[in-house]
This record gives C-alpha cells, structure tokens and sequence, in this order.
C-alpha cells in the first residue's frame, strides 16, 4: 500500500486510512489505485466482516481530487481516465461484500463526499463539513455524487448542495439523513470501532446478503445482486449437483425439480 492510504486490520475489522495529511488527503491517481487494491484484497479476506474507511489528519476527511494531478489532463484524459477510474474504484468500494463505515471529520468536499458516499454508514465528528464544490471552479461531480446524493437525501436537497457549492455543517447532514450519527471529535474513531465490531458479530452471510439487498433496493449493482442470489440458490439444489455428475460422466440428466 502507498504511504498515503494505508490498509490494516484488527480481528474481524479492517480500516482504510487516508494519510495525505499535508493536502487534506486530495485524491490522486496512485491513491486511487491503491484504494483499488485494497478493496481487491478485502474481497478475498472471509476474515473481515466490516470496514472502516477513515483519516489520519483530524482537518480532512477528504478535501476532493487533487487539481495538480486532473489539471492538465485536459478534456480526453478527464473522459478517458480520471472520471472513469474513479468511479471504477468508488463502485468497488461500495459494492464490496463487507459492509463499510465512513468515519468523517473535518472537511469532506467534492471526491471526498463521494468517497463518503459509497460507503454504507456515515458517521461525522461535529465539525465536519460536507460539500460538492465543483461548480465553484466550473466542473462538476465526476464520481458518482450527483448519482448516490439524490438516492440519499433527495433531489432537492441534493440540488441544494450540488448548485450552490456550498458546504453543509454536521447538524445539516444528520437532519438530511447524509449521516446517521454525530459525535464528538474525539469520539469519531472509537464510535466507528463499536459500531464495526457490532456488525462483524452478526452472521457475516446474513450480513454480506443484507447489504446486497438494500443496495439493489436503492439502484446499486441491481444486476449482480439479483444475478448472484440467483445462480447461489441455483448451484445449491439437487438439479445442479445433478446436472455437473451427468455432465462428468457423459449422460443425459435426470432432473427431479429439487
């Protein structure tokens, strides 16, 4: 892992740590690859039930992309590689089959409000801010803000946040139903922790299937949800045990219906 994103883990919980304190954890490329891979290794490990995704710095969450690293991109990288490869990382993350816990304090702007976004939970310190500030510089949400923030807060309020530009404080964000908790700054970390470990005591199937299905509710993965679920109970009844020995021996099947 790069040192600006790092990935560790304690039992059941492991948490992703953005560790670019020096630029309020702007967002680049590499970043964006290392997150990748986190998420690829995560997927792999049946140990971890729950996932934290937090910030070394206490002033940032996130503050966004990072502009040196998209700035002169110019309109053919931003089409052919900025906004499609952070959407592709933002959508494994969400998509993940543990579930996820955005713990923001501080400043959660632009690509950092998106990374909040595809994470499953939300809870913020008292003074973290949450805003989508692109159409202040004449850009506009790349990563799937203007897709997540409607489904979650409504149009209206989305709009609020997305037209403006204008941050909204902790308060605004709990009201709107952006998080689901406010705490204390001092208590953001160890909040996210409990709520973590709570969830990785549930039966981590249960849990796993839960998430899927809440996501397909709200448009996320929808396919893969009903595809997958599916070809589960598919593979589980006698028929398909059926079908791979008649296919291995070389003979029609002889299908019952269970």
């Amino acid at each position: 892992m790069s040192e600006h994103l790092l990935l560790a883990t304690d039992g059941p919980v492991a948490t992703i740590t953005l560790n670019r304190p020096e630029k309020l954890n702007a967002l680049t490329l590499a970043m964006l690859a290392r997150l990748e891979a986190a998420c690829a290794a995560l997927e792999r490990d049946d140990a971890v039930r729950a996932v934290i995704v937090a910030s070394a710095s206490p002033k940032a969450f996130c503050a966004g992309a990072d502009i040196i690293d998209w700035g002169p991109l110019g309109p053919r990288g931003m089409w052919a590689q900025w906004i499609r490869d952070g959407q592709r990382v933002f959508d494994r993350l969400a998509r993940l089959r543990q579930p996820t816990i955005a713990a923001v304090g501080g400043l959660a702007f632009g690509g950092g409000l998106e990374l909040a976004l595809a994470c499953d939970i939300r809870i913020a310190g008292s003074g973290a801010r949450f805003g989508l500030p692109e159409v202040t510089i004449g850009a506009v949400p790349g990563w799937a803000g203007t897709q997540r923030l409607p489904r979650l807060v409504g149009p209206g309020r989305a709009k609020h946040l997305i037209l403006t530009g204008q941050p909204v404080d902790a308060v605004t964000a709990a009201a709107w139903g952006l998080v689901t908790e406010v705490v204390a700054p001092e208590r953001l970390a160890p909040r996210a922790l409990e709520l973590a470990r709570r969830i990785a005591e549930n039966a981590p199937t249960a849990v796993q299937v839960a998430k899927q299905l809440a996501d397909a509710a709200a448009g996320e993965g929808r396919t893969t949800t009903l595809e997958s679920l599916a070809t589960g109970f598919a593979a589980g009844t006698d028929d398909a045990r059926e079908g791979v020995a008649a296919f291995r021996a070389k003979r029609p099947p002889r299908f019952t219906g269970r």
